[in-house]
């Protein structure tokens, strides 16, 4: 039985690193965005993603080990968040595509 549980909490951990990856990932990202596609896309400011992100890798530092507690839901929300919807809205370089292979 206590290899089961075991398991289990090597398993919870390894998800958990995963997920903090994901937060920190989209923390690093919100730092490269440009500024000013954030507002010409009509999305909030860089200075208030920078501070969702950032306040999601902390909720996933917090939350290593337990990745389906509130607050480690709430990080990765606040991150795929930003990564799906804002994200390629914003990467440096990337701001006047409307596709994955350019404008069309």
């Amino acid at each position: 039985m206590d290899f089961l549980f075991e398991l289990q909490m090597g398993a919870m951990l390894i998800l958990s690193v995963i997920l903090l990856g994901v937060e920190v990932w989209a923390f690093v990202e919100a730092l490269r965005g440009r500024a000013d596609l954030f507002q010409a896309h009509g999305k909030l400011t860089k200075p208030a993603w920078v501070a969702i992100t950032g306040v999601a890798a902390l909720l996933g530092f917090i939350s290593l080990g337990r990745p389906v507690s509130l607050l480690g839901i709430i990080g990765v929300v606040a991150a795929g968040v930003f990564l799906a919807d804002v994200r390629p809205l914003v990467r440096p370089g990337k701001g006047n595509s409307s596709g994955p292979y350019g404008p069309w």
